[in-house]
């Protein structure tokens, strides 16, 4: 993984487990979704040069099991990739794991507007995760600071809580690829605002299989173009 990706270079491991996901149609690892990131920088974003406009932190440090356990570190992270972007406005994708191999959930944080929108294909919001959004309240809060923006104190926990109604999965399966194509749209069309009835053009009530297929698809022809096999 180039470091443009995530803000750190490294090896992300993929085993046979992780194409037994994508063969089998099973809940998606952290390795298969991280994959995916990187099929959209490499072929939507780099392309069309939208990583001015758009970037990624990375789910395997900012899921809630290592919230709860290092939110130092996780505070850490996110921050230094926010406070690399503090001259333009920028959307980062959080896909978020509830831990252990838990529920998948786009968190898409626009640091400069101080807006947050929340994707979740089981159509709760983020009172569920009461950790998690107290951590992007205080990095975006950490981040305010070191931009030295002023704002009144009783505004100073003014920050946008947008739930997007996006469609919803119709199993306990398919919320690892709702999250990956909530990100992959959102690119195509190119806007760090997100509407909260979802956007017109992708607006329906759930995904179709062949929707869903399409980025099975994308997944296994990119692993093969990488040689991973």
């Amino acid at each position: 993984m180039d470091g443009a990706i995530f803000g750190f270079e490294y090896a992300e491991p993929l085993g046979k487990e992780d194409f037994d996901q994508i063969l089998y149609h099973t809940q998606l690892s952290v390795g298969v979704i991280n994959t995916y990131m990187r099929y959209l920088y490499d072929k939507l974003m780099g392309p069309r040069g939208l990583e001015q406009r758009f970037s990624f932190l990375n789910p395997m440090k900012t899921n809630l099991t290592e919230m709860i356990r290092k939110p130092d570190e996780v505070r850490t992270y996110v921050v230094e990739r926010f406070m690399a972007d503090t001259d333009r406005e920028k959307l980062f994708f959080l896909p978020f794991n509830t831990g252990d191999g838990g529920h998948w959930l786009l968190v898409a944080i626009n640091p400069f507007k101080e807006i947050v929108y929340y994707l979740d294909s089981l159509h709760k919001d983020w009172t569920t995760y009461p950790a998690m959004k107290t951590i992007v309240d205080t990095i975006i809060q950490t981040v305010r600071a070191q931009r030295k923006i002023q704002v009144p104190k009783r505004k100073a926990n003014n920050i946008t809580w947008n739930r997007v109604e996006c469609p919803r999965q119709r199993n306990n399966i398919d919320c690892g690829y709702y999250t990956l194509r909530f990100m992959k749209e959102t690119l195509l069309m190119d806007r760090t605002d997100i509407p909260s009835d979802y956007f017109d053009e992708y607006r329906c009530a759930y995904y179709s299989k062949d929707q869903l297929d399409e980025i099975k698809e994308e997944l296994c022809q990119f692993i093969i173009e990488l040689q991973v096999l």
